[in-house]
């Protein structure tokens, strides 16, 4: 598939941090995007180059409209994990995209799926997801990330890191895992949007390195200067905190997850793929050292003297 002719992409979740980062790029490229949102015009975040479409996935008319005229898709399904409302989001979008005659659909499961059915909702509604869109023929490609690097940038991380040199998440100590950034996953969507004979492949997509968590605290004290520790952050403490931002239901979701490799009985779910992802989508994300250094941390600083003006 040629990238040279400009791609006319729907980007579902493009309000989102995710989905966002893919759109800014595909605009950055001189694509055609387009997205799907509820928010009214002032509570949309910048995405220049993104046509907003009202509407919502449980609409079919709405994603009608957003798939109307495009040539490809990339999709992240929102923080729902109710099996039957995501087959039925899923089911809507298929079929939008294969009425559009959409030529590639991504799928970013937003998470690594165990080869083995679990009881996690994260993971079980993610692979009823990739099924759906599997069997409607529409030719696909599925990005399966580990954890955001983005994720450390937070109200929750930030002041700990800059300030006391504490970093805090809830992935068990000796887990490896190929953390990546969203601009990272953005690469990798584009790659997987216009890669040659791709259909049909699932790509477990990461950083280049797999980290244990004392790893990846040295990696962001080089980045930072100064010594980092890791602390392993109770899975249900994480889901307590979570709760008051998103809701109890949704961060059940999420912290489901955590508290599933907090057992440790797939200690490499996270894991990178010995660049085999990396190597056929030509992709060469950041080293974890190069991301820190590259994000403002002075916002979370207590010197005020930090502080930008």
């Amino acid at each position: 598939m040629s990238s040279q002719n400009p791609m006319r992409v729907a980007v579902v979740g493009a309000t989102g941090f995710q989905g966002g980062a893919v759109a800014r790029l595909l605009a950055e490229r001189k694509h055609r995007v387009r997205t799907l949102t509820r928010r009214p015009d002032g509570d949309r975040p910048p995405l220049p180059g993104t046509e907003f479409v009202p509407g919502e996935l449980g609409d079919a008319r709405s994603v009608r409209r957003l798939f109307e005229g495009t040539t490809h898709a990339f999709v992240t399904m929102p923080l729902v994990y109710e099996t039957e409302r995501v087959r039925d989001y899923a089911r809507t979008l298929a079929r939008a995209a294969r009425d559009a005659g959409v030529e590639r659909l991504v799928f970013n499961s937003n998470t690594r799926v165990p080869q083995a059915p679990t009881t996690v909702p994260a993971f079980e509604t993610r692979r009823l997801a990739e099924e759906v869109f599997r069997d409607s023929g529409v030719p696909l490609v599925v990005v399966r990330p580990p954890v955001y690097l983005d994720n450390l940038f937070s109200p929750w991380n930030g002041p700990a890191l800059v300030n006391e040199g504490i970093l805090a998440y809830p992935l068990p100590a000796a887990t490896p895992t190929a953390w990546i950034s969203h601009r990272d996953l953005a690469e990798a969507a584009y790659a997987a949007l216009t890669g040659e004979g791709l259909e049909g492949r699932t790509f477990d997509i990461g950083g280049a390195l797999s980290l244990t968590g004392a790893d990846l605290a040295a990696a962001f004290g080089r980045g930072l200067g100064r010594e980092v520790r890791y602390v392993a952050l109770r899975p249900e403490l994480f889901e307590r905190g979570l709760a008051q931002l998103l809701g109890p239901e949704t961060a059940a979701g999420v912290a489901g997850i955590y508290h599933y490799m907090a057992t440790g009985g797939d200690p490499l779910l996270m894991a990178g793929d010995d660049g085999v992802s990396a190597e056929t989508l030509a992709v060469s994300p950041a080293p974890v050292e190069e991301w820190v250094t590259r994000q403002p941390w002075q916002v979370w600083s207590s010197d005020t003297e930090e502080q930008p003006a």
